[in-house]
């Protein structure tokens, strides 16, 4: 670009003689060859010379976007405001604006802004129903944020009342209910039917609301192919740096946002040490907020490379990977918050693993191997996955030096009672199913004097729970609710409690294994869905097969005669305390082994040329076909069974219109 494009922008502006559609244009052309200073520089001179355009507004809002995108966030204010004072009804101004006021730490000012924004729209035009969504879900983020979840949930009802088809604002709707424990979590209304709701879940919602894997698996297809999407130009698939590297080290990279004070960083924390760096050399891309807690400085100081991609665009982040000469990138996000599965969708290494992060398949074309073991994922079901499955001995991780509080609380310090059985789950509640709550209020009538413990949720989820209790006759105050600590706190008061019970199909993954590493037994129902299996493997590797029950009935009947025996739950905890430092569960340098073991597997694969594909065909009728049964039933396969329910069913669509085929189910899935 001609260095004079800008002095020469700059004064056509001065003299008038730029019309606003010139402007724009003379301001992309002076974007691409002095950057935003010189287009700053123009906007500033073409205001001082037309005070008196009636389009004034317009260019002082794009001038507060050039302000805003160059960091001068009180100038980029003070523009918008000047929009406002000219033309109030100038909605992306109000958005804008209110954007600001939440970044600078005043949310209520914004939240006020976008409802000035709403009260003024009248005409229904494209234009206006765009501004209305967006402010509705603006106001809806903030006050999620901010824990007024059923403020949150009410703006984004609103806004899919008005447009059904917005897939963030649909994931974040349904979210919001199964955290607040509002049952059915798929409540349908006359704009957005129950199938809309259930293919627009994010595979995370999907994970907790229904044990069908194959459903997991069209959902994580879909959100893959509407949510992701093509990589395009960033795309990288011959020009490898690991295809030059030689030598006995295997390049592995760990990509998560999660290597801090997170359940993955816990789990993850010591296998980064118990790595062996004569057999891999270890790199860690981090793409999560700013951290310097114990764990990530932990995590940073046993890796041979560290690097910080939150900064970096897509495209560099891959680049840069694949500079490294990544030879195995072991995604430990999958579809979780802050995972950038975009960048793991060009391709920057060789081989591609999906583990730990995301308990389930990631549906993708360029995911080549899942990690599991034989429970997670039992041969037979392996159709269910996108990715060829690889085993170890145990699925997960540990850190065998968690950090625990030294003071231990009481029961009465905690709330709890003295003598009673205390049944515990510290799951998230955005994991508990309504027949997983029916289920423990069950338990609780069937054990005089015992009561649960449950980690605190928003003030309405918690209500709805006791309300549901008193319903059965069972006493509210039997609920007892722990305030969230800090992990070492948290850890401390475990032992108070005599028997964790697990939620299903979601079950505890991280915190089942602090439950067992504290002592406390733990009872699970394993499915058929990866999420649901989890906590069954964790139970069978510290040696307590017999806690993974097979059948809700089990479940409970069990439950309920531990409860009724303290002696025999007193055996669990002695069987505890005596193989903790053995088991399977908490043996992490075995499990570092095996997993390096599994890497030489896979780039051996790699250069044979056998690297697996995904067989991702077909998958649009499964998910059509799986959005036709109401998993908020306690069992919607029961009367056919699971793999009988999905033959009829996938039968008849293909009757009308022919799917291509996929592997067939298991005879013993039924």
């Amino acid at each position: 670009m001609s260095p004079e494009i800008l002095s020469s922008a700059i004064a056509q502006a001065s003299s008038r003689s730029l019309s606003v559609i010139d402007l724009i244009r003379a301001a992309e052309a002076v974007r691409a060859s002095h950057g935003l200073p010189g287009v700053l520089a123009l906007y500033a001179a073409w205001i001082d010379a037309n005070r008196d355009n009636p389009l004034l507004y317009a260019v002082l809002f794009n001038y507060g976007v050039a302000l805003t995108d160059a960091g001068d966030l009180a100038a980029a204010a003070a523009r918008l405001n000047e929009v406002l004072a000219i033309n109030p009804g100038f909605l992306p101004a109000h958005i804008n604006l209110g954007r600001l006021h939440e970044r600078g730490g005043d949310s209520g000012a914004a939240v006020r802004l976008w409802s000035e924004a709403l009260a003024t729209l009248a005409p229904v035009t494209g234009a206006a129903i765009t501004h209305k969504t967006t402010a509705l879900n603006q106001i809806a983020r903030v006050t999620e944020d901010a824990g007024q979840d059923e403020i949150a949930e009410e703006m984004l009802r609103q806004s899919l009342d008005i447009q059904p088809d917005q897939r963030e604002a649909l994931q974040h709707y349904v979210a919001l209910r199964q955290r607040q424990c509002e049952w059915p979590v798929l409540q349908p209304w006359d704009r957005v039917e129950r199938p809309r709701l259930l293919t627009g879940m994010s595979p995370l919602s999907m994970a907790a609301h229904a044990d069908d894997p194959m459903l997991h698996l069209a959902v994580a297809w879909n959100y893959n192919r509407r949510d992701v999407g093509l990589p395009g130009d960033g795309l990288i698939t011959s020009h490898w740096a690991a295809r030059e590297v030689r030598g006995r080290r295997l390049r592995v990279g760990y990509l998560s946002s999660d290597l801090r004070e997170h359940a993955v960083g816990h789990l993850t924390a010591e296998l980064f040490e118990c790595h062996d760096f004569e057999a891999v050399e270890v790199f860690a891309y981090y793409s999560g907020p700013p951290a310097d807690d114990a764990i990530s400085r932990r995590i940073r100081s046993s890796v041979h490379h560290w690097t910080d991609l939150t900064a970096f665009g897509d495209s560099e982040a891959a680049r840069r990977i694949a500079d490294d000469g990544i030879q195995i990138l072991v995604d430990l996000n999958g579809y979780t918050r802050e995972g950038r599965t975009k960048v793991v969708a060009m391709r920057p290494a060789p081989v591609i693993v999906n583990w730990l992060g995301y308990p389930g398949t990631m549906g993708s074309p360029y995911h080549h191997y899942i990690v599991a073991d034989d429970w997670v994922i039992p041969p037979e079901s392996e159709a269910f996955y996108s990715e060829k499955v690889l085993r170890l001995a145990c699925y997960q991780p540990n850190d065998r030096k968690r950090v625990v509080a030294e003071t231990r609380p009481s029961r009465a310090e905690a709330g709890l009672p003295e003598q009673a059985m205390v049944y515990c789950c510290f799951n998230g509640l955005h994991k508990l199913t309504h027949p997983t709550f029916e289920r423990w209020l069950t338990i609780l009538e069937r054990v005089p004097g015992s009561v649960l413990w449950l980690l605190s949720g928003t003030e309405g989820a918690q209500a709805r729970l006791r309300d549901l209790a008193a319903g059965r006759d069972v006493d509210p105050a039997r609920l007892i609710f722990a305030g969230k600590l800090a992990n070492p706190f948290h850890l401390a008061r475990y032992p108070l409690a005599d028997l964790f019970l697990d939620t299903q199909p979601y079950g505890a993954h991280t915190t089942a294994s602090d439950a067992l590493w504290m002592g406390v037994p733990v009872l699970t129902l394993s499915g058929r869905s990866f999420a649901s299996r989890v906590c069954g493997s964790l139970v069978r590797a510290v040696g307590m097969p017999d806690m993974a029950c097979a059948t809700a009935e089990e479940y409970v009947d069990r439950a309920v005669a531990l409860g009724r025996d303290r002696e025999r739950l007193a055996e669990y905890r002695q069987r505890l305390a005596e193989r903790r430092d053995t088991c399977r569960l908490f043996d992490t340098p075995s499990l570092a082994g095996e997993l390096e073991t599994l890497y030489r597997r896979m780039w051996a694969d790699f250069e044979a040329g056998a690297l697996p594909v995904p067989r991702l065909e077909g998958l649009d009728a499964y998910l059509e076909v799986g959005a036709e049964a109401d998993h908020e039933q306690s069992n919607p396969f029961a009367e056919e069974g699971y793999a009988r329910w999905w033959r009829e069913r996938l039968g008849r669509r293909n009757a009308m219109r022919p799917i291509p085929p996929r592997p067939p189910f298991a005879d013993d899935l039924e």
